[in-house]
């Protein structure tokens, strides 16, 4: 593969900021060379080179915490690349989701501050289990027993959760509104799966109409 393209410092390293692919959180950066990039475009499986040790390293040989690299973008100066994955455990050697847990005064950044930068990724990993129970049907599972049901059903479904949705509203309970909206979030996600849409359909749909 030709690596011309890309600018490798007078050591034959390139950083590699590894994010999210879903998320989009910033998860670790490391360096690259041309022998680390070939191997992780070959094996999928993010590969780097330790500048310590001066030798290649893949991302969780050790500890299991692989990341299965889905995309690899260059920057614009093509001196630096962002590597899109899937993290199979925390990036970080501490146990935390990202290396970039601390603020620059030291102050660490608690799991409430964690999970609410992730926004709308549960979404993403809630539809994909919807997707692959369509797929791939799983006995006893409430999923199938809707798509078994059919469009009738899913929708009778939708327009229950809605309708507790605004009971729980008009009754203004923060439990009990977050509750019956993740209802009917899950509902309506099924019935998008079964009509052959995804999130991004959404996404693109949101995007446009906010220009």
């Amino acid at each position: 593969m030709d690596y011309t393209n890309i600018k490798f410092d007078e050591k034959g390293l390139v950083p590699a900021i590894v994010q999210d692919y879903r998320t989009k959180k910033v998860l670790m950066v490391a360096y690259m060379n041309q022998e680390s990039l070939k191997q992780t475009i070959e094996t999928g499986k993010a590969t780097f080179y330790s500048r310590s040790r001066q030798s290649l390293w893949v991302k969780g040989e050790t500890s299991g915490n692989f990341m299965l690299v889905k995309e690899i973008r260059v920057d614009c100066d093509e001196d630096a690349l962002l590597v899109l994955a899937e993290a199979k455990g925390p990036a970080c050697h501490t146990g935390k989701t990202s290396c970039f847990y601390r603020k620059l005064d030291g102050e660490q950044i608690t799991e409430l501050d964690e999970n609410s930068e992730l926004g709308g990724h549960i979404l993403e990993e809630v539809y994909d289990v919807i997707a692959d129970r369509k797929a791939n049907p799983k006995e006893g599972s409430y999923t199938n027993y809707l798509f078994d049901k059919g469009i009738d059903k899913i929708l009778k479904k939708v327009g229950e959760e809605s309708a507790e949705t605004i009971i729980a509203a008009k009754n203004n309970s923060k439990s009990e509104i977050s509750s019956e909206t993740a209802d009917l979030f899950y509902h309506i996600m099924v019935m998008l799966a079964d009509r052959g849409l995804t999130l991004s359909d959404v996404y693109a749909e949101l995007a446009e109409r906010r220009g």
